[in-house]
């Protein structure tokens, strides 16, 4: 499967699943949205974000992605792919110790939010720390360590009910190829790629979010 047909067969996948409910183009809004106003680095309400979006009343719970949604006690949205709970992936904005639900977010997230972040996740193979830097025009840099992959789940082989985890939770940073084909092993077709092609994936994951437009990918 070529780069665009991933990145296409996963967006499509995951914003379609409740269409019914709320059409494609309006959960692509919400969520992009939701992930420009988390970037702040504070809870944000659902009035902001139905407002900010121009999407009336939405049925967050049928959005992408919405079972996956994470409140504080006071009904604000901490959490939407981008969240202010810790988990494996730091990503640091302007200063907003931030964290994402899984590895290539932190390298889709920087092109929607048009921001630079620096990147941390440990690899669940070796323990070892991924570092790198994405900047949505220039692209990544110092990725540590030098020979750093990312993967992707075959699209066909997650629940897009339940993306948080069987999409997001499997797909991880790796010091190595080597480490990664450990991990591929309990995942079937799962794609191994080292972090700068990764970046030029999430690109294409960035168009089809913000415009449902299919991208043309000169990756793979």
């Amino acid at each position: 499967m070529t780069a665009d047909r991933l990145a296409a067969a996963t967006v499509n996948k995951i914003v379609t699943v409740n269409e019914a409910a709320v059409d494609s183009s309006a959960g692509r809004k919400l969520i992009v949205t939701a992930l420009r106003l988390l970037a702040a680095g504070h809870p944000i309400t659902v009035d902001e974000l139905a407002a900010t979006a121009g999407v009336a009343a939405p049925d967050l719970a049928a959005a992408p992605v919405g079972g996956d949604i994470e409140y504080d006690d006071q009904g604000r949205i901490v959490g939407w792919g981008l969240t202010l709970k810790p988990t494996p992936h730091r990503f640091t904005v302007n200063g907003h110790q931030l964290y994402t639900y899984c590895a290539p977010d932190t390298l889709i997230f920087p092109v929607l939010i048009d921001e630079v972040a620096d990147v941390e996740s440990e690899d669940p193979v070796t323990g070892t720390t991924v570092r790198l830097t994405v900047d949505p025009r220039q692209g990544v840099s110092g990725v540590e360590p030098a020979g750093a992959v990312v993967t992707f789940v075959d699209p066909e082989r997650f629940d897009a009910t339940r993306v948080r985890a069987t999409l997001c939770d499997p797909q991880r940073f790796f010091a190595d190829a080597g480490a990664a084909r450990q991990w591929q092993a309990r995942y079937p077709g799962m794609r191994i790629v080292p972090v700068p092609e990764g970046f030029s994936i999430a690109k294409d994951f960035a168009a089809l979010l913000e415009t449902g437009a299919t991208p043309v990918s000169g990756c793979c």
